[in-house]
This record gives C-alpha cells, sequence and structure tokens, in this order.
C-alpha cells in the first residue's frame, strides 16, 4: 500500500504519521500558569507532548510541537503548555514511568487557561534546586528547561519549542549515582531503562513500555 499524502487531509495524514512513528517518547511539561517570581497568585499547567525529541548536545537542546486547543473556551487557541513557556521561558519536562500511564492520560484533558492539572489530578510536586520551578515527585528524570528559541510551521499551525537544559534530575534508583558523582572526569552516567521503565506513546489511544533490552556493540 501507498499512501500519497498530498491526496490527505491534515487529521488524514496526523493519524497516518503517529501509527507510524511508534514508539514515541512523552514529554510531560510542566510550566507556570502566571509568573513564579512574581507577587501574582499562580499554580502549575502540565500536559504531555509525543511530538518531542532530543536534537542536539552543545547547547544541550529539546523540541516539541504543541499545536492549538481541540475544544473548550480558547478553542483555536495556542495550547497553555506553549502560552506559557513563551511568557515565562521556563518549564521542566519529565520523562514518565508506565506506572503513571492513568496521570500522563488525565492530564492530556483541555482544561481553560488557569485551571491546574497538578491541582485536579492532586500530584505531588518536589523542590528543583536551583530552578524557579519545581518538579512532578513521583518521576524519575526530570529535565529543568529554559526557552531557546520558538516558531510557528505549517498550515494548522503548530508552536516548535526548543528548550536548552540547564539542569538534570535523575532518581538514584534507576542510575549510577554515586559512582558517576564520585569520579565524573572518569564514570560515565548509566540509566538503567528497565528500572526507569519509561512509558512510550503509540497511535490513537494506545502506549507501551520497553519490554525487552536488546544490546549489541556499534560497529568501529
Amino acid at each position: 500500500m501507498i499512501i500519497d499524502f498530498t491526496k490527505l487531509t491534515s487529521a488524514q495524514r496526523y493519524f497516518a504519521m503517529v501509527q507510524s512513528i511508534v514508539p514515541r517518547p512523552i514529554a510531560w511539561v510542566l510550566t507556570p500558569n502566571g509568573n513564579p517570581e512574581g507577587d501574582e497568585a499562580h499554580n502549575y499547567n502540565l500536559a504531555p507532548y509525543s511530538f518531542f525529541t532530543g536534537i542536539c548536545s552543545s547547547p544541550p537542546l529539546i523540541m516539541l510541537s504543541a499545536g492549538k486547543k481541540p475544544s473548550g473556551n480558547d478553542e483555536g487557541q495556542i495550547k497553555d503548555t506553549a502560552k506559557n513557556i513563551l511568557k515565562y521561558k521556563n518549564f521542566v519536562l519529565h520523562i514518565a514511568s508506565t506506572n503513571q500511564l492513568n496521570d500522563v492520560n488525565a492530564s492530556a484533558q483541555t482544561l481553560d487557561y488557569g485551571q491546574s492539572e497538578i491541582d485536579n489530578q492532586a500530584l505531588l510536586l518536589a523542590e528543583f534546586p536551583g530552578f524557579n520551578l519545581p518538579r512532578l515527585q513521583s518521576c524519575k528524570i526530570a529535565m529543568a528547561c529554559t526557552l531557546y528559541s520558538a516558531h510557528e510551521i505549517g498550515d494548522a499551525p503548530q508552536t516548535i519549542v526548543y528548550g536548552e537544559i540547564k539542569q538534570l534530575y535523575i532518581d538514584d534508583t534507576v542510575a549510577n549515582s554515586e559512582e558517576y558523582l564520585n569520579n565524573p572526569g572518569n564514570s560515565r552516567l548509566i540509566i538503567d531503562p528497565e528500572a526507569l521503565d519509561p512509558l512510550a506513546r503509540l497511535g490513537g489511544n494506545a502506549y507501551s513500555q520497553i519490554g525487552a533490552k536488546l544490546e549489541v556493540k556499534r560497529p568501529t
């Protein structure tokens, strides 16, 4: 079967892509609904994005793509995550584990701006030392990021956000933390993917986990 994308609608192309580009890592992104360093009252937005990847190590950059709100009072407007990143510049990106599937899925619900998924789902936060935003207490990996650049692309359009990783939190249970911290010049950081058990996205309502780990030496 050959599918001619030029003859499909945007929605048809989307569903073909998300079922073909699999599995996709999920960026579970926390942003402030208000100035975290000001006097105004604020809470936090939380949403998952699977059009997401790492793109560069110097500087250390990630990319995520956010569309428009599909429903609600703000239908057709920029999603809250992108809106907050563009305004306040900082965000925290989490890698969720499979035991957080229901929370990740629930946080994808479209809410009016200013409503907090974290409050609605009673999720716990923890301090991210040296950063002005907290992280989710339950996530084993979190990245403190600042806005590097952003632009809109496509006919929809999508907001493409490039974030620079300033700090990386790793739970000691999923990495060789003690060895790495005691000898950072000669020790390589190793994160155990089976201990992390990352949640991945498939098409439709489907998610996946890593399953069996395969190892093969890279050719020289």
